[in-house]
C-alpha cells in the first residue's frame, strides 16, 4: 500500500478533529553497530540485574532502553547547541530555561548550568522548585491545569513537560500528564551472558614486611586493601543489596549462581526494535482557555511530537550498547476502526513540511514565553522539600 503523503492541513486534523487517527507508530530495527550477533549491554537496575522477562512460550525479552529513559534522550533535541557547534534551529520552538546550580567567584569564575530540556522530572524536577524565581510561575501553571483544565499556561512555559509527560508529585497539585510521545527499545530471543575479571595488583612485588604492614593498617582503619588496588580483586559476582543477598547467593546447590554472576551482555538470537508511538488520543485531550486557544495548543504540541518522533538521536545508550538504525522506517496511522495506513513521515519533503508546520505554529506561543530565561538554584529551598513530612508526600501519591 503507498505511504500517504502529508499536508499541513492533514497535521491539523491529526491535532483537533476527534474523528482523526488515534495513534502514529512506527517500528523500528535496531543493529548492534558490529552487526547481527554482536553482543549488546541492557541497563542494569538495583539486585535484578537486566529487567529480562520470559514469556509463556519460553521467549525472553530484554528491555534495551525504558520508556523514561528514552523520553530524557528525546527532550535534548530542542536545546540550545553548545558554544562552537552548529545552531539548532530546532532550540527556536521552545523557552531555552536555565537554572545556575552555582557560580564560582575566582579567577576563572564560571556558572554551572542545566538546561529544563535536561531535567528527568522536567517542570516537576526538584531543582526547579527548589529555584524561587521560576518555581512560582511552574506552581501557578500547574495550579491551573488541574484547577481548570487549562494548559496554556504550562505550554508557554515549558511545552516539553507535555510532550514527554509530567507529574507534579512533588510540587503539591499531584497533576500528572501521560506522554504524547513514547518510544521503548526491546530485544527479543536473549541469551544473557556473564563475565569475569582479575584484578592483579602490584602487592606481589612489595617484601613480606610491606604487605604485613599495609593489612595491619587497613584492619586498623576497616579498609579493604582490594578496594584500594593494593590487594587482588577477583570479579566474578555481583554486589547486591543486603536484603536481595539473603536470597540471592553467590552459589546454588554447588554451583555459582547465575543470578549473582557479573552480568556480561545478551546475545539477541531475534530482533531488536525500537517502538514509537504518537497518542493524538492523549493529545486532542489537552485543552485551552477557550476553543480557539485548544486548537492553537494542540497544533504546537504536535508539531513537537512529530519532530521528537521521527528524530534520529544516537543510540550509544552506554558502554557496549551502541545501536544503528537499519532498514526503512514505515510510519502507521491507525484509525480507531480498520487497519493502520503507512504515511510517509520520513521523506525529506516530508521532514521539511513537519519543520515548518512546527516552527508557523511555535508563532503564537512566543510572545507568551517567559522573559527571564535564566534562574538560581537556591540550597534553602531544596532543603526544605527535605523537611516534608511523610504523610504529606503520600497524600500527593
Amino acid at each position: 500500500m503507498t505511504a500517504t503523503n502529508v499536508t499541513e492541513k492533514l497535521f491539523d486534523i491529526w491535532a483537533t478533529d476527534p474523528k482523526g487517527p488515534v495513534a502514529l507508530h512506527v517500528k523500528q530495527k535496531l543493529l548492534p553497530v558490529e552487526g547481527e550477533g554482536g553482543v549488546i549491554f541492557p541497563p542494569t537496575y538495583a539486585d535484578i540485574g537486566y529487567n529480562i522477562d520470559t514469556l509463556s512460550d519460553g521467549t525472553r525479552v530484554a528491555t534495551i532502553d525504558s520508556v523514561g529513559s528514552q523520553a530524557n534522550r528525546l527532550e535534548p533535541i530542542f536545546k540550545t547547541s553548545p558554544e562552537g557547534q552548529p545552531v539548532n534551529p530546532l532550540a527556536n520552538l521552545v523557552p531555552q530555561i536555565e537554572i545556575v546550580l552555582y557560580e564560582t567567584s575566582d579567577k576563572n569564575s564560571r556558572k554551572e548550568k542545566r538546561s529544563i530540556l535536561d531535567l528527568a522530572h522536567r517542570s516537576a524536577d526538584a531543582v526547579v522548585q527548589s529555584s524561587p524565581s521560576l518555581s512560582p510561575d511552574v506552581a501557578k501553571a500547574f495550579e491551573v491545569l488541574r484547577r481548570t483544565g487549562d494548559a496554556g499556561p504550562l505550554c508557554a512555559l515549558a511545552p516539553t513537560s507535555l510532550v514527554f509527560g509530567v507529574w507534579d508529585s512533588r510540587g503539591g497539585t499531584g497533576e500528572k500528564r501521560p506522554r504524547l510521545v513514547r518510544a521503548i527499545i526491546r530485544a527479543w530471543d536473549v541469551e544473557p551472558l556473564h563475565a569475569a575479571a582479575q584484578f592483579t595488583s602490584i602487592s606481589k612485588a612489595l617484601t613480606e614486611e610491606q604487605r604485613d604492614e599495609l593489612k595491619n593498617e587497613a584492619k586498623a582503619k576497616k579498609k579493604d586493601l582490594s578496594t584500594q588496588g593494593l590487594a587482588d580483586a577477583p570479579a566474578t559476582f555481583r554486589k547486591v543489596g543486603t536484603n536481595a543477598a539473603k536470597y540471592m547467593h553467590e552459589f546454588r546447590d554447588g554451583a555459582p549462581n547465575p543470578e549473582r554472576r557479573v552480568l556480561g551482555g545478551v546475545l539477541a538470537t531475534g530482533r531488536i526494535e525500537r517502538e514509537v508511538t504518537v497518542n493524538l488520543v492523549a493529545l486532542r485531550g489537552i485543552r485551552g482557555k477557550d476553543p480557539e486557544e485548544t486548537k492553537h495548543i494542540q497544533k504546537y504540541l504536535l508539531g513537537l511530537s512529530l519532530l521528537a518522533a521521527i528524530a534520529d538521536i544516537d543510540l550509544f545508550l552506554r558502554e557496549g550498547c551502541h545501536l544503528r538504525y537499519a532498514g526503512e522506517d514505515v510510519w502507521q496511522k491507525v484509525p480507531r476502526r480498520g487497519d493502520p495506513e503507512p504515511v510517509d513521515l520520513c521523506s525529506h519533503d516530508a521532514r521539511t513540511l513537519i519543520e515548518g508546520y512546527a516552527s508557523a505554529v511555535a508563532e503564537h506561543f512566543k510572545k507568551q514565553w517567559p522573559k527571564q530565561l535564566e534562574h538560581a538554584f537556591d540550597l534553602r529551598e531544596a532543603k526544605k522539600l527535605l523537611v516534608k513530612k511523610d504523610e504529606e508526600i503520600a497524600a500527593e501519591e
